[in-house]
């Protein structure tokens, strides 16, 4: 049986590169799978149901936040945006560490339901250089930007609820230091209990002579 996978949480700022960072580290290490939404809305041209998007019907959606079946959601623009619990228990069960990129409000309801999920916060080194790359897309107007940088004080507001910090200055080096971490949460305590277990069981036996 497969050692279970770690569940990541990665948000952060607009602009702060969290989807970047996100495609680099499940194209450049193996044990990565990026977890796929369940939207009501309708698919757009080029996607593919399961693999894009989970698309299933609002009635559907609603059912399956009754029956506990979502790990988190949201409603937006007439339309529900989710996790579903079943393919990232799934994944997880499968040895896969599961990348899951969400905004701060989705994080705090998988942190409820899930709480060895490993929650990382990206952000530029500064509130000079985010300001900078969002102008810098050239695709927003100053209004806009000046919404996400409104935006970015509230979630300032709530990085202390996150386990680490990633500073995404140098996009190669803030990949490695997320993987580390990730890898590196596998030893905590908190996740090798059955290990600790063992090894105490272990310890008694040698103790009594077996």
């Amino acid at each position: 049986m497969k050692e279970r996978g770690i569940l990541t949480v990665i948000s952060g700022f607009s602009g702060a590169g969290k989807g970047t960072l996100v495609k680099k580290l499940v194209d450049e290490y193996d044990n990565y799978a990026l977890s796929v939404s369940m939207t009501t809305r309708a698919p757009r041209e080029g996607e593919i149901d399961k693999v894009h998007y989970f698309f299933i019907s609002k009635e559907q959606f609603e059912e399956n936040i009754k029956a506990g079946k979502m790990l988190e959601y949201a409603g937006y623009v007439d339309n529900y945006y989710g996790t579903p619990r079943e393919y990232v228990e799934k994944q997880l069960e499968a040895g896969k560490d599961v990348i899951l990129e969400i905004e701060y409000k989705g994080a705090m309801q998988i942190k409820k339901q899930m709480p060895e999920a490993l929650l990382l916060f990206v952000t530029p080194p500064s509130a000079v250089e985010l300001k900078r790359r969002l102008v810098g897309r050239g695709t927003e107007t100053a209004e806009v930007i000046d919404k996400r940088m409104q935006r970015a004080i509230e979630e300032s507001d709530v990085v202390d609820k996150y386990d680490y910090i990633l500073l995404n200055d140098d996009l190669d080096v803030c990949a490695r230091q997320a993987h580390e971490i990730i890898q590196n949460a596998k030893y905590s305590v908190s996740r090798t209990t059955d290990f600790i277990k063992e090894i105490r069981n272990e310890l008694l036996q040698i103790a009594k002579g077996e």
